[in-house]
């Protein structure tokens, strides 16, 4: 498969942009990563190879990822300074710009469908807190308690943080805690697109941080005349920029391809300091998989059914 050539139905994810650094990145946590992203790639083609929407492909997607510890989402979401998790999501239906999103969230097994039910069970776009919470008990969500979005890796991950900031270390400016997020994009056999979008933060971020991943048009969007596009990064540049409809525009517009768009996008942020990524599809099944920082774990998968992952600057792993 190639990504800039039509698919008649396509997916593409990412696990977070930002990875790990090759030094820690153990033979067993490799394959744990690429095991993540097959997983998920796998769970949207078989909606996709059933003749299933978009919508739905994306959504089984990110489900899996936010299943998946290894990545900062659902069950992988990082800490707070406070030692909390709060938890953002989007989904956005590129037919009609259905969208629905959630932020500061914590109790829902799979932030995806809370954001998925903000926009199928309200007239709303995106809510918060209490709010969010309890329309997912309305709506029959499964829940779930703290042990179960727990992992020790992350809780490390903060502690450390908080100890450089009490030290006065300077940031080193590690990637992987800075940003991390999972999302997919999707185009089906009607010619729909769809994108979907969830994380944990920032490690040690501020209680209410928002970062881009629930805000409609810069980290998530989707509009079957241009593309579906779902970000991963420093999210307070890719709000500023309005990054994924600032993709949009460019299509739409300048009449630019998904790739040179995309990659202009990621490649301007980078030079203001928004590291990062992110995987957009257009409305033939064409994909761009940027990014602008040392790895994203990604991957693509198209009618064949091959998956295809990576993790750094390398070849993709198929099958």
């Amino acid at each position: 498969m190639t990504f800039t050539e039509p698919q008649p139905f396509a997916l593409a994810i990412h696990g977070g942009a930002g990875t790990i650094k090759r030094s820690a990145l153990t033979p067993v946590l490799t394959e744990g990563y690429h095991a993540g992203l097959r997983r998920a790639l796998t769970a949207g083609h078989e909606v996709l190879a059933d003749g299933g929407s978009a919508l739905d492909a994306v959504t089984a997607a990110v489900m899996a990822l936010e299943d998946e510890p290894l990545f900062n989402a659902g069950r992988g979401a990082v800490f707070t300074a406070e030692g909390v998790q709060e938890m953002d999501a989007a989904i956005m239906d590129g037919r009609d710009r259905g969208a629905g999103a959630v932020a500061g969230l914590f109790g829902p097994r799979n932030p995806i469908l809370a954001a998925r039910a903000v926009m199928e069970h309200s007239e709303h776009v995106l809510l918060i807190g209490e709010g969010a919470l309890d329309l997912c008990r309305r709506q029959g969500l499964a829940m779930e308690e703290g042990p179960y979005f727990f992992t020790q890796p992350r809780w490390d991950a903060l502690q450390a943080e908080l100890e450089r900031r009490r030290s006065g270390t300077p940031d080193d400016g590690d990637e992987q805690r800075r940003h991390g997020t999972v999302g997919a994009v999707a185009r089906d056999r009607d010619g729909n697109l769809a994108a979907a979008t969830s994380t944990g933060g920032m490690t040690a971020k501020a209680k209410g941080r928002v970062g881009d991943s629930p805000v409609i048009g810069a980290g998530t969007f989707a509009d079957n005349i241009t593309c579906a596009v779902s970000a991963t990064g420093h999210g307070e540049h890719f709000i500023r920029r309005c990054a994924a409809h600032e993709i949009d525009a460019r299509m739409r517009w300048a009449g630019q391809s998904l790739e040179r768009a995309a990659g202009d996008v990621v490649a301007e942020l980078g030079v203001i300091g928004g590291s990062g990524g992110l995987v957009a599809i257009d409305r033939d099944g064409r994909m761009a998989l940027p990014f602008n920082c040392s790895g994203m774990y990604r991957g693509a998968i198209g009618p064949e059914g091959l998956p295809m992952t990576a993790i750094h600057r390398e070849g993709y792993r198929i099958g």
